[in-house]
């Protein structure tokens, strides 16, 4: 039998903590980055860009990514759908987002205005109570449908 690692219920209400301060953070409280993640924190994400997420670095880079997708829809809405499922130093949330597309996406032909609703999983590394490595799955294909990218 295999060592198991065992979280405790107060390593457990340290990660709900952190994941509160991390959805207020993709809520639009970006002056939070600087308390919850680490500046050697590496992210690792499909972007729009068609980078991999490397290039986002430390709690500035973290409010840059945020402050983009935000820009596209500045009421966006984060909520937790499921979890935060604690591992040892890994947190995974499942969570949904809606809000109104802005407008400023090159190929969009949604018009402006529209609600757009999309899922993802976000599974954070966290060290010394701070994200020092952040997954990013989100259904990106489902937002693209919505904003109707391509489409025409």
């Amino acid at each position: 039998m295999t060592e198991q690692n065992i979280t405790t219920a107060s390593d457990r209400d340290a990660a709900s903590q952190l994941v509160k301060s991390w959805v207020a953070l993709w809520n639009g409280d970006l002056d939070i980055a600087d308390a919850i993640i680490s500046e050697s924190n590496r992210v690792h994400a499909a972007m729009f860009d068609g980078g991999d997420g490397s290039a986002v670095g430390g709690a500035s880079g973290m409010k840059d990514f945020v402050a983009q997708m935000r820009s596209l829809m500045s009421d966006l809405v984060f909520s937790i759908d499921v979890g935060p499922l604690v591992d040892g130093d890994h947190v995974v949330v499942r969570w949904v987002a809606t809000g109104h597309y802005g407008g400023g996406l090159p190929g969009a032909g949604a018009p402006v205005g529209a609600e757009v609703t999309f899922h993802g999983t976000d599974i954070l590394r966290l060290s010394d109570g701070k994200v020092v490595e952040y997954w990013l799955n989100a259904d990106t294909l489902d937002l693209m449908t919505q904003l109707q990218v391509g489409a025409g």
